[in-house]
């Protein structure tokens, strides 16, 4: 479960919930999570992912994975560790739910900007309502090659 706790309710939701946890002596894990990205950030990510696969004929999530993650932003979200069993180092993909708003925002630029200069495909300014809506739209209607 997660709280917000900035809000009231949520504060006394959790404190309840830890009580009741302690209570029980049972084992936890409470973390902090990081500010997670918006709503609007996901759409218009996905937006942009769908488009770039209907430019390029590739499924969305190649292009997620190769082009968005690997290639415009690896430092986000590619990672190493050696794999004892194999013994190799072994590569592995952070999800994009963990980053945080400011991060995504980097990414999803990085990506326009790539997408621009080194595949010619412009992308829609996230404030391009229209145009994001008629990609949404097309992308439904495409869903089963994407």
């Amino acid at each position: 479960m997660v709280y917000d706790l900035n809000t009231d309710i949520d504060r006394e939701r959790f404190k309840r919930r830890i009580n009741a946890l302690y209570l029980k002596r049972t084992v936890v894990d409470c973390k902090e999570h990081n500010k997670p990205r918006t709503n609007s950030q996901n759409r218009y990510l996905h937006v942009l992912l769908n488009e770039f696969a209907m430019m390029t004929g590739n499924t969305v999530e190649y292009v997620k994975r190769e082009y968005f993650k690997r290639i415009c932003n690896s430092e986000l979200f590619v990672r190493k560790a050696y794999d004892k069993l194999l013994k190799k180092e072994m590569e592995t993909l952070r999800s994009s739910r963990e980053l945080s708003k400011e991060e995504m925002t980097v990414a999803i630029e990085r990506f326009r900007n790539w997408a621009s200069q080194e595949a010619g495909i412009e992308l829609p300014d996230a404030n391009d309502t229209q145009w994001i809506d008629y990609i949404e739209r097309e992308a439904q209607h495409q869903r089963i090659w994407l």
